[in-house]
C-alpha cells in the first residue's frame, strides 16, 4: 500500500509510503513564485491515500515557497509605514511654513517697508506660500479613493472624469508653484550678488526684470503639459518617463547650480572684505551667521539633493536622503520667515 505518484496541477509527486511526508522542490514554472529553494509538502495517510482538506480538496503545505513573498510583503508594508510618517512630517512642515509665511507677508505689507530687497522678499514669501498650498491641495486630491472603471470603459470617458481632471490641474499648479519658488530663490541670489559686485548698481532699475523672471516658469511648464497630455492618459503624479520629467527638472537644477555659484561668490567677497580689515573673532562670528542665514534664503541645501538623486540611492540611504529632502523643503519657508521677518530688527 502506498500513495501513487501523480500531478495535481501544482507539482509532480513521487510515490509515498504510508504515514510519511513527501516533499518536492517549489515549482519553478509557476509565474507567481520567485522562490525556488524551498519545498512543497504532502502527507501520505496510513491507508495509502493522499491527505485532503475539507474531504475533497488536495492538501499541501507550500509555505516555504511563499516565504519570500511574505518577506517582500512585510518589507513593502514597512516601507509604506515609513512613507506615511514622512508624509505626516512634511505636511506639518508645509502647514507651519504656510502659517508663518502668511503672517510674515502681512507684516511686510502692513508696515510698508518700501525697498527693492523687501519687494523681492515679499515675492519669495508668496512663492513659498503657493508651493505649500499647492502641495497640500495635491495630497488632498490624491488621498481620495479613485473611482473604479470597468474594462470596457472608453479611455476618453475616463479622461473626462472630474477626479482625473482635478488631479491633473493640481499637478500642473504644483509644478508651476514649485518652479516659481526656485526661480525666486535664484532672484534672491542674483540680487545679493549684484549688490556686492556691481559698483553702480541701481536696485529699482532691475526689479521689473526680477519680477518677470521669477514668475515665468510657465515657459517650461507648458511644454511639460503638452507632452504629458499627448503621451500620458492618467493623472500626472507619477513620472514614469524620465524624458518628460527632465523638461521641468533641468531648469530647476540649473537654478540650484547658479545659486550655489552665487553663494560661493558672496561668501568669497565677504571673506575678502573682512580680511582687508584684519578679521577678528566678531568678524568670524558675523561670517558664520551670514553663511547660515544665506543657506535657506538661497536653497543651498538643494545642491546635496541634486547630486544624491532618488535614482542613484537605494535602501536605507534612499530613505535618509528622502527624509532630509522632504524635511528641508517643507520647513524651508518657516526658516525663511523667521530669519528674514520675525527676527529682523526692521
Amino acid at each position: 500500500v502506498f500513495c501513487s505518484r501523480m500531478f495535481d496541477s501544482y507539482a509532480c509527486w513521487s510515490d509515498g509510503q504510508p504515514n510519511s511526508t513527501v516533499k518536492v522542490p517549489c515549482p519553478w514554472y509557476l509565474p507567481w513564485y520567485d522562490r525556488h529553494s524551498g519545498f512543497v509538502l504532502r502527507e501520505c495517510g496510513p491507508d495509502g491515500q493522499w491527505a485532503t482538506s475539507n474531504s475533497s480538496r488536495t492538501w499541501r503545505d507550500h509555505s516555504e515557497c511563499d516565504a519570500e513573498n511574505h518577506q517582500q510583503e512585510a518589507q513593502q508594508e514597512k516601507r509604506m509605514v515609513t512613507l506615511a510618517y514622512f508624509k505626516v512630517m512634511y505636511t506639518v512642515g508645509y502647514c507651519a511654513s504656510l502659517a508663518s509665511l502668511s503672517l510674515a507677508l502681512i507684516i511686510l505689507l502692513f508696515f510698508k517697508l518700501r525697498c527693492t530687497r523687501n519687494y523681492i522678499h515679499t515675492n519669495l514669501f508668496a512663492s513659498f506660500i503657493l508651493r505649500a498650498a499647492s502641495i497640500l491641495t495635491r495630497d488632498t486630491l490624491l488621498s481620495r479613493n479613485p473611482p473604479e472603471f470597468g474594462d470596457n470603459r472608453d479611455v476618453y470617458e475616463v479622461l473626462s472624469n472630474q477626479t482625473v481632471s482635478g488631479c491633473r490641474v493640481a499637478q500642473v499648479l504644483m509644478q508651476y508653484c514649485v518652479g516659481t519658488n526656485y526661480f525666486w530663490l535664484l532672484v534672491e541670489g542674483l540680487y545679493l550678488h549684484n549688490l556686492l559686485v556691481l559698483v553702480s548698481f541701481s536696485e529699482n532699475r532691475y526689479f521689473c526684470g526680477y519680477l518677470l523672471f521669477g514668475w515665468t516658469p510657465v515657459l517650461f511648464v507648458v511644454p511639460w503639459i503638452i507632452v504629458r497630455y499627448l503621451f500620458d492618459n492618467t493623472c500626472w503624479e507619477i513620472n514614469a518617463n524620465l524624458a518628460h520629467w527632465w523638461i521641468i527638472h533641468i531648469p530647476i537644477q540649473l537654478t540650484i547650480m547658479v545659486n550655489f555659484f552665487f553663494f560661493i561668490r558672496i561668501i568669497h567677497i565677504l571673506v575678502s572684505k573682512l580680511k582687508a580689515h584684519q578679521m577678528r573673532y566678531t568678524d568670524y562670528k558675523f561670517l558664520a551667521k551670514s553663511t547660515l542665514t544665506l543657506i535657506p534664503l538661497l536653497g543651498i541645501h538643494e545642491v546635496v539633493f541634486a547630486v544624491l538623486t532618488e535614482e542613484h540611492t537605494e535602501g536605507v540611504l534612499h530613505d535618509i536622503n528622502l527624509f532630509f529632502q522632504l524635511f528641508f523643503n517643507s520647513f524651508q519657508g518657516l526658516f525663511v520667515a523667521i530669519l528674514y521677518c520675525f527676527v529682523n530688527k526692521e
